[in-house]
């Protein structure tokens, strides 16, 4: 039976199929930024990425399941990276944890990015479900893995014995300040988001108090 003569070849549609969640999610994406959670609508969304309303609905069943699928995409591979350097760092704490606040820090600074933790802080209370799920899916993750390294640090003298909870959330805070200086305060651009985080480290690692002779 001869083809279609306006049918795309197999392979092609194949491929563009494959495609087509994260051609949803980054129009998606593109469309929260601009309009906010709230007012963004399915059919902008849709127009976006060249697919009707009802064509994201094969996907995606709502705006809800769009940003958690953006979390899943783009903020939770950051903590699983953070875990594997935890959980591969623990002969050498310290090391490990300069090159995790590197990773994040420089992942927290690309704009596209930040954009869906502050999408998620923006309609928390609003969506409890979303910031439940940003909880379990990024923060627990991560914080577990960080505690981890710090009780090995702690374990093996490198730190001084701490409260962890405590230790991360001076961890993560001038991590966070930093992101939210960049992109919402419009603070002075960091030209060295590298240099940044190891002076961060220093700070937390070493503290304010002069040391004595």
């Amino acid at each position: 039976m001869p083809s279609r003569p306006n049918a795309l070849p197999a392979g092609k549609w194949r491929r563009r199929s494959a495609d087509r969640p994260d051609e949803i999610l980054d129009a998606a994406l593109d469309v929260f930024i601009e309009q906010g959670f709230d007012a963004a609508r399915m059919e902008d969304i849709g127009a976006r990425a060249g697919i009707s309303k009802a064509g994201i609905y094969l996907y995606f069943d709502g705006k809800v399941a769009l940003l958690k699928a953006l979390i899943r995409r783009e903020v939770a591979p950051v903590t699983e990276r953070a875990a594997v350097l935890a959980e591969a760092g623990r002969a050498d704490p310290e090391a490990a944890l300069r090159q995790i606040v590197r990773t994040i820090l420089g992942v927290m600074l690309q704009p596209r990015v930040f954009a869906i933790p502050r999408l998620m802080f923006a309609i928390s209370n609003r969506f409890p479900e979303i910031a439940e799920y940003y909880r379990t899916e990024v923060i627990a993750h991560g914080m577990g893995a960080l505690r981890g390294l710090i009780d090995a640090g702690i374990a093996k003298g490198v730190f001084r014995p701490v409260d962890p909870d405590l230790a991360l959330r001076s961890i993560i805070g001038p991590m966070m300040f930093t992101a939210i200086w960049h992109h919402v305060l419009n603070g002075e651009p960091d030209t060295d988001p590298g240099g940044t985080a190891q002076k961060l480290i220093d700070v937390i690692l070493n503290g304010l108090r002069r040391s004595t002779p």
